[in-house]
C-alpha cells in the first residue's frame, strides 16, 4: 500500500472547525486521520465520513472501527454533498472539512497513476470515471491537451508540449507514467527543484476527475447546508483551488466581484459568512520536515452567520 498517509495541519484544523455536540462531514476523509481527530476532541462529535475513492473509503472505515455508531460512511464526490447529506435526515452540520488533491495513498500506489516519480499506468482516476489520462492524452487535440495543461497546471510551455505529445503518440501509444514524464522533460528541460512534469501531471488529475467543477459545486452546497455558525474548513494544494476558496469565501462575505459599470451585482455576492482566515495557515517547520507533502498545504476557514433556509 505505501507509506501510511500522513493527514495535514491537524491540530489547526479541528480547533478552527471548534469540535462540539453535533455532526461534523468529511467530505475527503481518505485515510480518516482528521475525522480521528475531530472524534477524539469532543465526546459529542459525530462524523459522516467520505471520499469518492473506495480504497480509502476501506482504511477509513477499518481506522475509525473504534469510534462505532459516532461515524458513518458515504462513497461518493465531494461536490455531490447534497447527496452524501442525505443519510443525515436533514441535519445540518456544525462543520464540514475539504483536504483537497491526492493523497500520499494514491501517489504511492504506482498502479494509480498519478507520480511521476512511478512507473505505472497513466490512469490518475480518484474514482470509478471510465476516461483514464492514457485516454485524454491519446485522443485529445493539440488545442484540448494545451489548454488543460495552461488552465490547469500553469504551464508556460503548454503548446510546445502538447505538440510534441501529438507528435509522439503517432508512433507509438503513450500509456505510461515514465514515458510521460520522460517526453515532458525532453521538451521543458529542468527548472530548478521542481520536476518538469509537475504542472503537467496536476492538469491532467484535474482534468480526468473534474477537480475545480467539483470544488465550487462542493462550497456552495456546503454553505447553503452549514447549521448557523457552523465552519467550513477547506486544506488546498496549489493556487487554483487556493484562489476559488478565498473568492468563495470572499463572495459569501459580502464581497461583490462584477465590474464597477454593472448596475447591479450578479456575482452572487451575500453577506452570509464571517471569513476566519484573512490569510491562509500553513504548516510550520516542524510539520514540513517532518512530512514535506505538506509544504503547499493552505488553511482557510470561514463561519456561517447568515439564515439557514
Amino acid at each position: 500500500m505505501g507509506a501510511a498517509h500522513v493527514p495535514v495541519l491537524v491540530s489547526e484544523t479541528v480547533e478552527i472547525l471548534v469540535p462540539a455536540p453535533g455532526l461534523f462531514v468529511d467530505v475527503t476523509a481518505g485515510a480518516g486521520g482528521h475525522a480521528a481527530a475531530l472524534l477524539q476532541a469532543h465526546p459529542g462529535v459525530r462524523v459522516l465520513a467520505c471520499d469518492r475513492d473506495p480504497d480509502a473509503m476501506a482504511i477509513c472505515r477499518e481506522r475509525l472501527a473504534g469510534f462505532g455508531t459516532r461515524v458513518r460512511f458515504e462513497i461518493g464526490r465531494f461536490g455531490d454533498l447534497d447527496s452524501l447529506l442525505r443519510s443525515s435526515g436533514g441535519e445540518r452540520p456544525r462543520g464540514i472539512l475539504a483536504d483537497l488533491g491526492v493523497s500520499s495513498m494514491q501517489l504511492d500506489r504506482a498502479e494509480r497513476g498519478f507520480s511521476f516519480r512511478r512507473s505505472g499506468p497513466l490512469d490518475m482516476r480518484m474514482g470509478s470515471s471510465s476516461v483514464t489520462a492514457a485516454d485524454v492524452i491519446a485522443e485529445a487535440s493539440t488545442g484540448d491537451l494545451a489548454r488543460i495543461f495552461r488552465d490547469y497546471g500553469e504551464e508556460r510551455m503548454a503548446y510546445k508540449i502538447a505538440e510534441r505529445i501529438v507528435e509522439e503518440r503517432e508512433k507509438a501509444p503513450i500509456t505510461t507514467t515514465t514515458q510521460l514524464s520522460a517526453l515532458i522533460a525532453s521538451v521543458v528541460g529542468r527548472r530548478g527543484r521542481i520536476d518538469p512534469a509537475t504542472r503537467v501531471f496536476q492538469a491532467l488529475r484535474i482534468e480526468i476527475n473534474q477537480e475545480l467543477a467539483e470544488l465550487s459545486r462542493f462550497l456552495k452546497t456546503a454553505v447553503e447546508r452549514l447549521d448557523r455558525s457552523g465552519r467550513i474548513a477547506v486544506i488546498a494544494y496549489h493556487s487554483l483551488e487556493d484562489r476559488r476558496v478565498k473568492e468563495e469565501f470572499r463572495r459569501g462575505a459580502g464581497e461583490c466581484y462584477c465590474p464597477p459599470r454593472l448596475p447591479a451585482c450578479v456575482c452572487g455576492a451575500r453577506r452570509v459568512l464571517r471569513v476566519l482566515t484573512p490569510r491562509p495557515i500553513r504548516p510550520g517547520a516542524a510539520e514540513i520536515a517532518a512530512n514535506p507533502r505538506s509544504r503547499s498545504a493552505r488553511l482557510r476557514a470561514a463561519e456561517k452567520t447568515g439564515a439557514t433556509a
